[in-house]
């Protein structure tokens, strides 16, 4: 369950943007011969349906029904009192409450059309409940993947979506800047960074370490008091009004070395698609939205590049020893015709 504020700012996620992603989808609907697509919003996986709606679930879960050629309407499962809640902080035609969302889904969909093609988003990762539900209310239903469709669909990022990305990363740096390099206690810290995160709007953030790169370079969540060493690691993942990303920042490592990994690092990321800039690189990960998750790991030192289509917002993370000092970096960054990063990964 989230424990941020969420709440829609037509000024930063307009009707128009929301308008021109939908004209999108539509086409590639048509161009597909779908009748209506079905994708699924959870507390994990709100991506998707944030990104045509705006809507964010604190928990519980839904389906988002979209027509070819209607409204979009939600399916959910809460009860009628969040009705109001859901009403303010989305855009939907309306909002349908049961606790069997597959089923009211589809027979809304066949009540149109008995055997409508329907195209699921991020079909594999439909829970089998919800898909039998899905047979049973629309038992003529052809039932399809749509994952593609919606991958490439919202593949480019629109400046709606870059600004948001922009302000989480600034929530995220600033975040960073509260840990010190001194002080015995990391907890407290990361303490200090949550609650800026927070002041700053952030819906979400979650903060993981390496609390002595000397001894282990593995970020992992930090609970309770934690001693760091003389060269620690930070990775912050906040959310802003739907839009996820990652920052790191490693502190106590020497400037020459955190300079130089930062502009390595720069240069990388400059280069993707392509991975050959991450050549010197220990390892390093590529992460973004293409369907339900907002941070999908799209590509990595361990496995080979996907011969898809990266979208245009990313968020990249890498470690690189610089004179025998590790030193972890991370940011999110804008791909196209010259790639950039979001925010500066140097803190000094």
């Amino acid at each position: 369950m989230r424990r941020g504020l969420i709440a829609r700012s037509p000024d930063q996620l307009p009707d128009a943007a929301l308008d021109a992603r939908l004209a999108r989808v539509r086409a590639a609907m048509r161009a597909e011969q779908l009748d209506a697509l079905i994708v699924y919003t959870n507390n994990t996986r709100p991506a998707g349906v944030s990104w045509l709606t705006g809507f964010v679930p604190y928990w519980s879960e839904a389906l988002l029904v979209l027509p070819r050629d209607g409204d979009p309407v939600l399916v959910v499962a809460l009860t009628f009192r969040v009705k109001t809640w859901i009403e303010r902080t989305s855009r939907v035609a309306d909002v349908i409450h049961t606790p069997r969302i597959g089923l009211e889904a589809a027979r809304r969909i066949a009540a149109a059309k008995a055997d409508a093609s329907v195209g699921i988003v991020d079909f594999d990762n439909l829970s089998a409940g919800i898909f039998d539900d899905l047979r049973e209310g629309g038992p003529r239903l052809a039932l399809r993947d749509a994952s593609a469709l919606f991958a490439q669909a919202r593949a480019k990022a629109d400046d709606a979506e870059i600004a948001l990305a922009t302000k989480a990363a600034s929530i995220a740096r600033h975040a960073l800047a509260q840990i010190p390099p001194e002080g015995a206690d990391l907890g407290k810290g990361l303490a200090a960074a949550e609650a800026a995160a927070r002041r700053l709007g952030a819906e979400e953030i979650y903060l993981a370490a390496a609390p002595d790169l000397a001894r282990d370079h593995r970020l992992r969540r930090i609970e309770g008091e934690v001693a760091h060493g003389a060269s620690f690691a930070v990775r912050a993942s906040v959310a802003y009004k739907g839009s996820w990303v990652r920052m790191g920042r490693t502190i106590g490592c020497g400037q020459a070395a955190r300079e130089a990994a930062v502009a390595q690092f720069a240069a990388a990321v400059g280069g993707l698609p392509s991975a050959g800039g991450f050549a010197r690189f220990t390892s390093w990960t590529v992460e973004g939205c293409r369907m339900t998750q907002p941070l999908e790991l799209l590509m990595d030192s361990a496995v080979a590049p996907s011969s898809a289509t990266l979208p245009s917002l990313v968020s990249v993370q890498a470690r690189i020893d610089i004179g025998g000092e590790p030193v972890l970096v991370g940011a999110p960054a804008l791909l196209g015709e010259a790639p950039q990063l979001l925010a500066s990964p140097n803190f000094d």
